[in-house]
């Protein structure tokens, strides 16, 4: 049985590596992944946090977070008001996906309410409530956790109108299952992964180069626009807009909400400028987030100034400390504190704001870090890590460059996987500067 899922799995890789599929390819990989999630994840996610009911209510135009990411590849809403009850025995090992609507919700989840014989949907949420008897019903509820806080004041109210008053106490906030969900990735998930993260790179290393950039006449602004026509042409989609910046001798160093903002302005990309992008992409349900620098050659030089590669070290070490000190149970903060104190012992001007990485792009999950949070982010940053997640492993160090008499900040994104055998990289990582050379290469 293993031996035929792995040759499954090479397949559906050659299958998504070698082209960007049609949108009813993708359907049906999306419905797969679903039925793979409903199935094999989210019992142990149930268990794991001790709910053996989870309802999630929504309705059209106004779908929880949650919801969204169950619903099939051709439902692009929910429809009308759409109840989900997922109910677990563990007892059993079975898991019971109902719908209290009027559909069916794709293949994964079948309609239990016969709106002839029920009129009223909360009493037929409410008869399945009775029939199983759970003991810890589940709701989107969250202080802390805005994706897991989909359940709008209006539902959750008439719900509790309804619902008799023998359970009203055996409510809980689905905040850890919510999050486990949307923060736990399948096998079939990190194949898609990897490839997309390639396709993020290959996007970034054509922007920066002189297929794209002619130092002199290029700016900032037509890069940022090329690379989100190019993500159109591709039938992909950006789940925000890139930005990209440039650092040289002779301006001031910004701060850091301004190299990530139009604040910084549109410039003439010239020789001897240190550019970053932040760019991400969006295939099969899933995000990518990066960040990566290159240099535009002088009219005399064939690579990078080596105490601008000496600086980029810094950020690959900056790396290597935070990655190194991710450990399962472990908060955010802790890491965090863990990393910025390993790094000013190492003597690098350290900022660290990584974030989980998924279904969304600034997804749930453990943060570690914000750029404006250095001693830890409550409430987010004390959720614990859990194998087989992503996270953009987000950071910057500011390094003095005595030949341009200022500092630099090395700024540093790439997706990262943490499961049983530890932490990697879902596709490498940027290790150079990128090189520009300064004449636009001929078409």
């Amino acid at each position: 049985m293993k031996k035929i899922l792995l040759l499954g799995l090479m397949l559906f890789t050659t299958i998504v590596q070698s082209q960007i599929l049609a949108e009813r390819e993708r359907a049906k990989i999306i419905d797969q992944i679903l039925a793979e999630r409903f199935n094999e994840i989210l019992p142990d996610l149930m268990d794991r946090t001790g709910i053996d009911m989870w309802i999630l209510i929504s309705r059209e135009y106004n779908e929880d977070p949650v919801l969204r990411t169950m619903l099939p590849a051709t439902w692009l809403n929910a429809r009308r008001r759409t109840i989900l009850v997922f109910s677990r025995n563990k007892s059993q090992d079975s898991i019971e996906k109902f719908a209290i609507a009027r559909y069916n919700i794709g293949e994964n989840i079948e309609s239990a309410w016969d709106k002839e014989k029920q009129p009223d949907q909360w009493k037929a949420l409410v008869d399945i409530i009775k029939d199983r008897n759970p003991e810890k019903i589940g709701l989107n509820i969250s202080e802390n956790f805005g994706i897991a806080d989909g359940l709008v004041k209006t539902d959750y109210d008439e719900f509790i109108a309804t619902l008799p008053a023998q359970y009203e106490d055996r409510i809980v906030s689905a905040e850890d299952l919510a999050v486990g969900w949307i923060e736990t990735r399948t096998l079939r998930e990190m194949v898609i992964y990897s490839s997309l993260v390639e396709v993020t790179h290959n996007i970034i290393a054509e922007a920066f180069s002189e297929n794209v950039i002619d130092p002199g006449v290029t700016t900032t602004d037509d890069v940022v626009w090329w690379m989100r026509q190019k993500v159109t042409e591709m039938g992909l989609e950006t789940w925000f807009h890139p930005t990209v910046d440039i650092q040289r001798s002779n301006e001031k160093l910004v701060d850091h909400i301004t190299a990530f903002s139009d604040e910084n302005g549109s410039s003439v990309i010239l020789p001897g400028d240190l550019l970053h992008c932040d760019f991400g992409i969006t295939y099969l349900r899933l995000n990518t987030d990066c960040q990566q620098m290159a240099y535009v050659l002088k009219n005399d030089e064939t690579e990078a100034p080596e105490y601008l590669q000496q600086a980029f070290n810094k950020g690959n070490k900056l790396q290597d400390i935070l990655t190194s000190n991710f450990e399962t149970g472990l908060t955010g903060n802790e890491i965090l504190s863990r990393s910025l104190e390993e790094a000013k012992e190492e003597g690098l001007k350290a900022s660290i704001y990584t974030h989980p990485l998924g279904l969304y792009g600034h997804s749930a999950g453990p943060t570690i870090g914000m750029w404006d949070q250095q001693a830890g982010v409550p409430g987010t940053g004390d959720y614990t890590l859990f194998e087989n997640t992503v996270y953009a492993i987000e950071l910057n160090t500011e390094v003095e460059i005595p030949q341009w008499d200022k500092s630099v900040r090395i700024m540093l994104e790439e997706a990262g996987f943490w499961g049983e055998d530890g932490f990697r990289y879902v596709n490498q990582r940027q290790t150079d500067l990128m090189l520009i050379p300064e004449e636009k290469a001929e078409n």
